[in-house]
């Protein structure tokens, strides 16, 4: 009997896998994939897990990949829910909880869809899924352990389709062939702590830090390339620590959040930054440091058999 996408997209909904907690759904499809005969195997990190599966054998000459995720992020302020967020409530034809659109649809439906497809249509080859409960997160001990894992263990996949949403608006109208690289820097101001009543005998870092995320925010990475829009820049946190209105701050942190375009590398992002920083520090003689985590470079699939295996399905599906 065919795997019902809907019931298995419920039943992890069902499930509060909120990073870092597995929540039961790894558990879930680990039972379902090895009943259907994959070979599966947890490929837990530093309490993170992940789980791999293979129908076929080890090492195939040809071999099919999916690629997904079952942790979601937090649910916020459950009171501001209309619905229980790990109820997969329906109203009016539309399932509503954690992680419906991102990304437990998305795993049901290749998870159900490669275990009908083996048990019709044997293929010559493997059909391998890779799903992780580490993408919300930090994305150090995820996909990433996953990979380390298949190289030692002489498992590969030919082609892999990643099951993340891409479309905005109607069902088939994207399909992304690359992603853009992220990074995240934080800086740190230092000046000089004083009396607002004198501010002449402080240094304030304030001012370095607007001028610096102002040039930061302001500034055009690129127009774009031919597969990506424009890269972005994103302030997202500034912070003095300072809860008294008498008293200028010693230092002040802010962050900012790059993804980047195949134009870049994150090498030379951060050289662009770090050039603004010795720029600020230098007109307001104070000391500012940069640190950055990459969590990736971009890459590009160029369109080929792949995407126009994907563009044919699509079309078939949705017209």
């Amino acid at each position: 009997m065919p795997v019902d996408p809907i019931a298995l997209t419920a039943d992890l909904i069902r499930c509060p896998s909120v990073t870092p907690l597995e929540g039961g759904a790894l558990q879930l499809l680990d039972a379902l994939l090895s009943e259907a005969g994959f070979e599966t195997t947890r490929v837990d990190r530093n309490g993170t897990p992940n789980l791999f599966a293979r129908w076929g054998a080890r090492g195939a000459n040809k071999s099919f990949g999916f690629n997904g995720h079952t942790d979601v992020v937090p649910v916020g302020d459950q009171a501001a829910w209309t619905v229980d967020p790990f109820g997969a409530e329906i109203r009016d034809g539309i399932m509503y909880g954690r992680g419906t659109t991102d990304m437990k649809s998305g795993v049901a439906a290749f998870a159900a869809a490669a275990i009908d497809f083996v048990k019709e249509t044997p293929p010559n080859g493997a059909v391998i899924l890779t799903i992780t409960g580490d993408e919300e997160g930090p994305s150090t001990d995820g996909t990433i352990a996953l990979l380390d894992w298949m190289r030692i263990n002489n498992e590969a996949m030919t082609a892999c389709i990643v099951g993340e949403p891409t479309c905005p608006n109607t069902m088939g109208e994207m399909i992304k062939v690359g992603r853009r690289g992220s990074l995240t820097s934080h800086f740190i101001v230092t000046g000089k702590q004083g009396h607002s009543a004198y501010p002449h005998r402080a240094n304030n870092p304030l001012p370095a830090m607007a001028r610096l995320v102002d040039r930061l925010a302001s500034h055009k990475l690129d127009q774009g390339s031919d597969h990506f829009d424009a890269s972005t820049l994103a302030i997202v946190t500034i912070d003095t620590g300072n809860p008294a209105t008498n008293v200028i701050p010693a230092s002040c942190k802010a962050s900012a959040n790059v993804r980047f375009n195949d134009l870049h590398t994150s090498t030379d992002v951060m050289a662009w930054m770090q050039s603004e920083v010795d720029a600020v520090a230098a007109e307001f003689g104070v000391k500012i440091e940069m640190t950055t985590r990459v969590s990736g470079e971009s890459f590009l699939t160029p369109p080929g058999a792949l995407s126009d295996l994907v563009s044919a399905a699509v079309e078939i599906e949705t017209g």
